[in-house]
């Protein structure tokens, strides 16, 4: 993959060597004409004959493909890359963390709360006290089935009184079919919820008045925010990630199995230039399984190699 673009002079020799039936021998390349024919040998719009002793011009339109390709390949590893960052450092975050350290004394604006029970307890009634809006961040895997029924009956009391809520899933929400479930019957009361790909934290905002965000790293203890420029800050942030967030379609995906959703979501990875390894790594699945779905949809789409597959796929979501 060249790391420039072509200058003005390689476009013109190009446009020139057409004009003369497409090729140009080695004899008639000028010492000046030598950094701007291999320029355009490093972009793959010419390529040279040995045999002929002579350059021939390459189609720009298998030239773009295969640089769109490098490119797309280039990113998914950028991708896979800063996904592996956190699980890197993860040893030395939990050194940090563990550090002897002074705890901040609370102040008017913070609030500490420790344990799940009093966490839930303190969440219910801020939740009560600010009805108007709720916009949470929820990372981490699927919950226990038990526990969307609460949340459901919490849920349709806050938005059958004229609240908002705006949640943000980690991606894996959408092979779970508890969660699927909870948020399709939540969207038929009025709340929507989206999809982030990318590694978040925990994060809940309740009228724009408080914020609770975790104070240990196994979230058995909670800060309770409640100055206005932090809660500002932190819903900012939200509004950041909500807009790189994905919306969901959760009644066509709960009428569904979850098996035919996760076949669903590696097909649309596949049409965005993904490749396998790089779809296993953000569904956390494995490579094999992966594998699995691929072949069906091969079958599907009558496509015989992973890039006409995707070719194809995104012919049928441009239609």
């Amino acid at each position: 993959m060249p790391d420039t673009l072509l200058d003005d002079a390689a476009r013109e020799l190009y446009r020139t060597i057409l004009g003369e039936g497409g090729r140009i021998h080695l004899g008639e390349i000028g010492p000046a004409e030598e950094p701007v024919v291999k320029q355009l040998a490093d972009f793959g719009l010419l390529v040279f004959s040995a045999a002929d002793g002579a350059y021939s011009a390459v189609n720009p339109r298998t030239v773009s493909e295969r640089l769109g390709n490098e490119l797309r390949e280039r990113g998914a590893e950028m991708i896979t890359r800063a996904a592996q960052v956190p699980r890197m450092l993860d040893g030395l975050t939990q050194a940090y963390d563990e550090a002897p350290r002074s705890r901040p004394k609370p102040s008017s604006g913070v609030e500490y709360v420790t344990g799940l029970p009093q966490i839930r307890h303190r969440i219910a009634q801020i939740f009560n006290d600010h009805p108007d809006e709720a916009l949470t961040m929820q990372p981490g895997g699927a919950r226990p089935p038990e526990s969307f029924e609460d949340a459901l009956e919490f849920n349709r009391r806050h938005l059958e009184h004229g609240g908002a809520m705006r949640t943000i899933y980690e991606a894996s929400a959408r092979l779970d079919q508890a969660t699927v479930s909870f948020a399709a019957r939540c969207t038929e009361l009025g709340a929507v919820f989206r999809v982030l790909p990318i590694p978040f934290t925990r994060l809940m905002i309740f009228g724009r008045a408080v914020a609770v965000i975790p104070a240990d790293p196994d979230n058995s203890s909670a800060a309770f925010v409640e100055d206005p420029a932090v809660v500002d800050f932190l819903a900012s942030d939200f509004e950041l990630h909500w807009r790189q967030a994905e919306g969901v379609n959760w009644a066509a995906l709960a009428a569904g199995s979850t098996d035919s959703a996760t076949q669903d979501q590696v097909g649309r990875l596949l049409a965005q230039g993904l490749t396998q390894k790089v779809v296993a790594t953000r569904l956390g699945l494995s490579e094999r399984t992966v594998a699995g779905y691929i072949a069906r949809l091969r079958e599907t789409y009558d496509a015989e190699t992973l890039f006409q597959l995707g070719w194809q796929m995104r012919s049928v979501r441009d239609a």
